[in-house]
């Protein structure tokens, strides 16, 4: 479930930024620059690729177009390429026809008029070998450290099985590979939208069902830029659980996982006495929802006493909901009158099992909850995709004296510029008015 990575990167600033200190280690011992973002877009170009049911334009047309804006658009930075399967075999022999699978842009730096004129001269032909093209596009990624995308654009489902197309994503996913396969449907038929939903559920994708030229245009950029914004980090797996009592326990890291309409799913984070807990959630928006929807984080005490509720972060996008929080333990050395995150006693949250003293971590949790309901006749499963970025660092000091933020100050300052304020403004006016008679 790797598909909700530009959310990470918008709240990176908020979570991960932390003040380096030291000197700055020798050329020959810094880390070599990150590779570029990689993703390939998979095309169906199959006989039915000519039906007419797109704001009135043939399939493979809308394609195109969406194909020529988004490879116009195209980030400096991400590499492409662009496969496809059912273009040059026009004959009725299955065997040869279910081969017909060709990359006609290879990934890398993107020459965009030789892409465009590759698009171009694509017309609709032959079968629709998806699971042979998936195979074939993950050996056109390569493998790396980072992440790599396929966006496969398809009307129909796999008429050439074996492979099947689920099977080859579940293989893809088992090798480690670091693939995630996102899908559009261009055709409004379930048995497309299950094999595609399975093929999206198998490696942390996504599936959309495009009905317009505007939305197939639309979400493709969408994940090209999630390709090019998140690839940098690979989320962990992970499952939530239904309350704090055994939920899973989690490091600094970023997680993915996936949440049912209107669920909750609970983390547990360890946080030491003068340390920071910042996390931030991201959902993806995979699929139509209804309007007047949200995404809500919050920290709470295992006791369920809540610690704070996160602000919304959203990032301009309409494709994915975020929020962040951030939430500091007690200081040890601080005064436990002035402590606002302990039990009246003065105590602190539940210690980590095993460890105790002032030091020991305590057991924070996290709860991911959304109000989100599905537009009729929409799939409710698998979960929609969450991603969670969790980080523990230092606690920053508190102001120093002084100390405005304390209230009876900061009011007292206040007054005294209102009366000083009011004094200048009546002797001012005194003077006009004098002035004026005279």
């Amino acid at each position: 479930m790797i598909y909700l990575r530009r959310s990470a990167a918008v709240l990176s600033g908020l979570l991960m930024t932390t003040a380096m200190l030291g000197a700055p280690p020798a050329a020959a011992d810094e880390e070599p620059p990150p590779e570029p973002p990689k993703v390939e877009l998979v095309l169906d170009v199959s006989g039915s690729m000519r039906a007419r049911d797109i704001d009135g334009r043939s399939r493979i047309s809308v394609a195109q177009q969406a194909f020529n804006e988004v490879v116009d658009a195209l980030p400096d930075n991400t590499q492409l390429g662009i496969r496809v399967l059912g273009a040059t075999y026009p004959g009725r022999d299955k065997k040869i026809g279910c081969q017909d699978t060709q990359q006609i842009v290879p990934v890398g730096p993107v020459d965009r008029n030789q892409a465009k004129a590759a698009v171009a001269t694509l017309r609709p032909t032959g079968f629709t070998p998806v699971g042979l093209a998936l195979r074939a596009a993950a050996q056109d990624l390569g493998t790396g450290a980072t992440t790599r995308r396929i966006v496969l654009i398809t009307d129909g489902e796999d008429t050439c099985a074996p492979p099947d197309p689920c099977e080859v994503a579940r293989e893809l996913a088992a090798q480690g590979t670091r693939l995630v396969v996102d899908t559009l449907g261009l055709a409004p038929d379930e048995k497309v939208r299950r094999q595609l939903l399975c093929i999206a559920a198998a490696t942390g994708g996504t599936y959309t069902a495009a009905q317009s030229a505007e939305e197939l245009t639309g979400r493709i950029k969408q994940l090209v830029d999630r390709a090019r914004d998140t690839y940098t980090q690979t989320p962990a797996q992970v499952g939530g659980g239904e309350q704090c009592a055994g939920a899973p326990l989690l490091a600094p890291g970023v997680y993915t996982d996936r949440e049912r309409f209107s669920e909750h799913r609970w983390y547990r984070v360890p946080v030491r006495p003068g340390q920071e807990l910042r996390a931030s959630v991201s959902i993806a928006l995979d699929r139509p929802v209804n309007r007047d929807h949200g995404v809500l984080l919050r920290a709470t005490a295992p006791d369920g006493r809540e610690l704070v509720r996160g602000a919304d972060a959203g990032s301009g996008r309409t494709d994915v909901l975020s929020a962040g929080l951030r939430w500091s333990a007690a200081d040890p050395d601080d005064d436990p009158d002035e402590r606002d995150d302990g039990d009246e006693d003065g105590r602190d949250d539940e210690p980590v099992d095993g460890e105790s003293g002032t030091d020991a971590p305590v057991l924070v949790c996290l709860v991911i909850s959304n109000s989100l309901s599905p537009q009729a006749g929409t799939g409710t499963n698998p979960g929609m995709p969450v991603e969670l970025t969790i980080d523990v660092v230092d606690s920053a000091p508190g102001p120093g004296a002084p100390d405005l933020g304390r209230g009876w100050l900061l009011l007292a300052l206040l007054t005294v510029a209102g009366l000083l304020t009011g004094l200048l403004a009546g002797l001012l006016t005194r003077w006009w008015v004098a002035t004026w008679r005279n």
